[in-house]
């Protein structure tokens, strides 16, 4: 499974930005999905987490309606839609993948519920 997330650039308060994470798997509907961020000297942070079929979603307090995730099963990707971004929204962020056969579940905040990882793309919002 491999995972390439793109979209992260730089920009300025108050932008937007959609990042997208597309998955080279046979059927992507059979992974639960999710985004998680790093800031340089900070753990990684939970974001968001998607269904299998896309229609539920769970997201993280910090995002307050700002953060959209969704996803496309007909081209194997995912997408975080980031609205009002802030300067503290400056993170690598990394999609995640989910083997449907997790008894966990999509929905969790755990790093360690997924278990395929991309590299990460940067996102650096300045004042």
């Amino acid at each position: 499974v491999q995972l390439v997330e793109s979209g992260g650039q730089l920009v300025q308060a108050g932008a937007s930005l959609r990042l997208s994470c597309v998955a080279s798997v046979p059927t992507f509907s059979n992974y639960g999905m999710g985004w998680f961020r790093q800031a340089p000297g900070k753990e990684r942070e939970f974001v968001a987490s998607i269904s299998w079929s896309g229609d539920s979603a769970y997201y993280a307090d910090f995002t307050k309606g700002r953060f959209i995730i969704s996803r496309e099963n007909a081209k194997n990707t995912l997408f975080l839609q980031m609205n009002s971004l802030k300067p503290e929204d400056t993170a690598g962020y990394y999609c995640a993948a989910q083997l449907r056969s997790r008894a966990k579940g999509w929905a969790t905040s755990g790093g360690s519920d997924f278990d395929y990882w991309g590299q990460g793309t940067q996102v650096t919002v300045s004042s």
